[in-house]
């Protein structure tokens, strides 16, 4: 039987995602309400700049005080879609005082104070959802925190970045450049006008940190994850990788340790080979690759942004929470008993396509195996070529810590017969 009572949710944030958030609730209000068992009304949209048209909204429920709006205890649910740090903490938090649970799709925020918001949802009874903080409308957090919660994660990789993916995919199957794909993505509306956060893997970053902590049940901060940005990669280095069966993508990437005693975050642009999985991910999609010890290997895929996917996964968060509320329940909170630390990004094992500007003359490759050798680095392939007294050494490393690999470097640049250090990118993948 359904209960007649709406369950009031406020909406914090009434743009690109919250308008649709809204529209969605308004036109499928009937099917929402027989999926949760009672009616779900939007009781409030809290916005900056009250005068611009928002279609689908009534007017009576726009307000400039998103304070007074989460304080009013009749609220059930609050949707937070504004970002940033401040004012969404405190107002999360004030939410979670006046009996709402929440549901964010604030990725940096859960990145770098997941754990006191969590805290906080646990101290007053209440919900903390968060699907669309991480690969918009694919199912991934859900899997993660509830269907895999009996299985061991080794292993999560993925594309979390549509504009990244979808300049790299330029760059691949046109052999534009980085500016030219730059612009294209801009003028299709996938990037930003300052694409920074994107480009320079802040916005990954941030998703990593939430993945590895749901996965491996330990807390881990934006600030715990390595990241390197993509604004380096060069035609030439897609030559490189086509040259090896490779392309090219900005990865986030976690870990546990072979040992289990430790776990690594991380984002950087890497080789992977043709045949894995996350090669095929074109345009702006989004796919995560997990690899659990029962379950083996997962891949989820979609669209990881805009409005109508991320609204998607908002909505599904709210139908959650509001089951949960009717039957005086919480859903999952934090899991971070194992406590695990998080190892510096020179203690993860990887490989290294390193391509040198060298001398065209005898001893040069033997020069340079000795320093691979000296800091325990072994060579997987080497290829050479060079005329009028220049060449070009391109070596692909086997397995080593990063810190060994990034020693060799450096040493590398100090011989006498090495020009230059052209490119060096991380092979991930095998």
């Amino acid at each position: 039987m359904m209960r007649t009572r709406p369950l009031k949710v406020a909406l914090l944030g009434c743009g690109v995602v919250g308008s649709e958030v809204a529209r969605i609730m308004t036109t499928h209000a009937d099917d929402l309400a027989a999926r949760i068992g009672a009616p779900v009304e939007l009781a409030g949209v809290a916005v900056r700049r009250p005068d611009k048209v928002r279609g689908g909204v009534p007017a009576e429920l726009i307000t400039t005080d998103a304070t007074a709006l989460v304080k009013r205890g009749d609220i059930d649910v609050v949707v937070e879609v504004i970002g940033g740090i401040e004012p969404a903490r405190t107002l999360i938090t004030t939410a979670f005082e006046h009996g709402a649970s929440v549901v964010s799709a604030n990725k940096a925020l859960l990145a770098q104070d997941g754990a006191s918001l969590y805290a906080a949802a646990q101290q007053h009874g209440q919900d903390l959802y968060y699907e669309a903080a991480v690969a918009g409308a694919i199912p991934l957090i859900r899997p993660l925190r509830e269907s895999l919660a009996g299985d061991k994660i080794n292993r999560v990789m993925g594309i979390v970045n549509g504009t990244t993916n979808f300049i790299l995919d330029k760059m691949d199957s046109t052999g534009a450049g980085y500016q030219e794909a730059l612009d294209e993505a801009t003028a299709l509306g996938y990037a930003e006008a300052d694409p920074t956060a994107d480009v320079e893997g802040f916005d990954a970053a941030a998703k990593a940190a939430i993945l590895a902590g749901i996965a491996f049940h330990t807390r881990v901060r934006l600030d715990d994850v390595y990241r390197e940005g993509m604004t380096e990669v060069t035609a030439a280095d897609f030559a490189s990788a086509k040259q090896m069966g490779c392309t090219i993508k900005l990865l986030a990437i976690c870990e546990r340790a072979a040992d289990g005693g430790s776990v690594t975050a991380r984002v950087h642009p890497a080789m992977i080979p043709l045949s894995h999985p996350l090669a095929s991910v074109r345009e702006a999609y989004n796919a995560v690759f997990v690899e659990a010890e029962a379950a083996g290997q997962l891949m989820f895929y979609g669209p990881g942004a805009g409005g109508s996917p991320t609204a998607s996964a908002v909505l599904g968060d709210v139908v959650a929470v509001c089951r949960n509320r009717l039957n005086e329940a919480t859903g999952p909170g934090e899991s971070a008993y194992t406590q695990l630390p998080v190892s510096s990004m020179g203690e993860v094992v990887t490989r290294y396509h390193i391509s040198l500007d060298v001398a065209d003359k005898p001893g040069v490759l033997a020069q340079v195996a000795t320093v691979f050798a000296e800091h325990g680095v072994s060579i997987d392939t080497v290829r050479q070529q060079g005329k009028d007294g220049e060449a070009s050494l391109v070596v692909v490393t086997h397995r080593a810590p990063d810190a060994a690999l990034s020693g060799t470097v450096e040493a590398l640049r100090k011989l006498d017969t090495v020009r230059g250090v052209a490119s060096i990118m991380r092979v991930e993948g095998e």
